[in-house]
């Protein structure tokens, strides 16, 4: 059964590797990302969510608040298309709109990638592309 949780500065390592196991969004630079960058997700002022099944972490989210941002969204190849993706944005997306200042969140991904496929389908708005040829999402807040 797969549960969801907060993210802890324990599975850092185990993040690391669902982050190197992707197929698309490869790092071109693997140490582009840092344990410092997975610890700003975790402890602040970010937050991650994992999710699990029989306590092995199977994909991860994570969320910032400046500038109101999707930082990651990965799951472990083995484990795609069985409902982690949308459930892990799901919880960072909701975190986001905890904070009242944000009108709107933004992530960006590879163009022609089954992220942006994904995105597109949640609704999230193709707003330009980023310096490095990226597709920017942009999702406004919803009406209250």
């Amino acid at each position: 059964m797969l549960n969801y949780r907060e993210a802890v500065l324990a599975d850092i390592p185990r993040l690391q590797v669902i982050r190197a196991a992707v197929r698309e969004n490869v790092l071109s630079n693997p140490g582009l990302v840092t344990v410092p960058d997975y610890e700003e997700h975790i402890r602040g002022p970010g937050r991650s969510w994992v999710g699990e099944e029989d306590g092995l972490v199977l994909g991860f989210s994570s969320a910032h608040p400046q500038p109101g941002s999707i930082w990651a969204l990965f799951i472990d190849p083995g484990h795609e298309r069985r409902g982690l993706g949308r459930a892990l944005l799901d919880r960072a997306v909701a975190w986001l709109w905890s904070h009242p200042e944000l009108d709107a969140i933004q992530l960006t991904t590879a163009v022609g990638t089954r992220a942006d496929t994904f995105y597109r389908a949640a609704g999230w708005a193709d707003v330009g592309r980023s310096r490095s040829g990226e597709v920017i999402f942009r999702l406004p807040r919803p009406p209250a």
